[in-house]
């Protein structure tokens, strides 16, 4: 199934605003943000189909007008279904000058022989920000589904007046890079990424940092952590562990610490 989603945020009278909305089946699009007071707009994505099915090619579309701050949300864990063939995601998000926009999804769940390939390509203009993450699992663990799938990748890069300033590739294909041997995931089963990137001058990059890793803290025991700082105002934070609700719930955290500054 062919599948839309695009999204125009606009920003009038001091206030973000769904400018444009469209979407095809099986998405829809709600407002949840009602009650909060800071005049950006917060969406979630929500879908009639139990999950990505062999075959599906998602076209997601989302644009930033000057001004505007729009974080998306998702419903729930997005599970890849057993294929014969394979399924395809493109994200394609642009953003004007003075824009802020944060997309820290559920994790993905892939089923065994699923086959799934992501691309994102953002455009960010100036005095504006980023956030934007994934987490991968194992499968479904409790019925013996560990890396089972065929081949999941998600490729992610971030332009700045048209330069590519990030670029970020997770290949995960078990048949061909052994997913517990030393420098890949070991004995982790879940690998998440989150990336910020800024193109404000006033960023703190290092201080932000030293709070990503102050709140990574209290979980060491069921989750490795680590944060590579980029030349510019940015970086990535890198996660291993047993657990998606953790990790999520921690990278919902940070969201919150970065979308403040926006």
């Amino acid at each position: 199934m062919d599948s839309r989603l695009n999204i125009i945020a606009g920003f009038k009278g001091g206030e973000s605003y769904m400018k444009d909305l469209y979407v095809s089946l099986p998405f829809r699009v709600v407002s949840v943000g009602q009650r909060k007071s800071d005049k950006k707009l917060y969406q979630m994505v929500m879908s009639s189909s139990p999950g990505i099915l062999d075959g599906d090619h998602y076209h997601l579309e989302v644009a930033l007008e000057k001004g505007s701050a729009l974080q998306l949300q998702s419903q729930s864990y997005q599970r890849l279904f057993n294929m014969k063939d394979k399924a395809l995601q493109e994200l394609n998000v642009s953003m004007e000058d003075e824009t802020s926009f944060a997309y820290v999804p559920h994790p993905i769940v892939p089923h065994e022989n699923s086959n799934f390939k992501s691309k994102a390509n953002i455009h960010i203009e100036n005095n504006s920000q980023i956030i934007i993450s994934e987490i991968i699992t194992c499968g479904r663990k409790h019925y013996g589904e560990v890396f089972k799938l065929k081949r999941f990748q998600n490729v992610m890069e971030i332009y700045h007046n048209n330069k590519l300033v990030v670029k970020d590739n997770v290949l995960i294909q078990p048949d061909m890079i052994p997913i517990s041997s030393i420098g890949n995931l070991e004995q982790y089963t879940h690998q998440g990424t989150l990336i910020f990137y800024s193109t404000k001058e006033n960023v703190d990059k290092n201080g932000l940092i030293e709070e990503v890793v102050e709140a990574a803290a209290p979980h060491h025991e069921q989750m490795e952590v680590g944060v590579s700082a980029m030349d510019d105002n940015g970086f990535v934070v890198r996660a291993l562990g047993h657990g998606g609700e953790l990790m999520y719930n921690f990278f919902l955290h940070i969201q919150e610490i970065l979308w403040s500054l926006g």
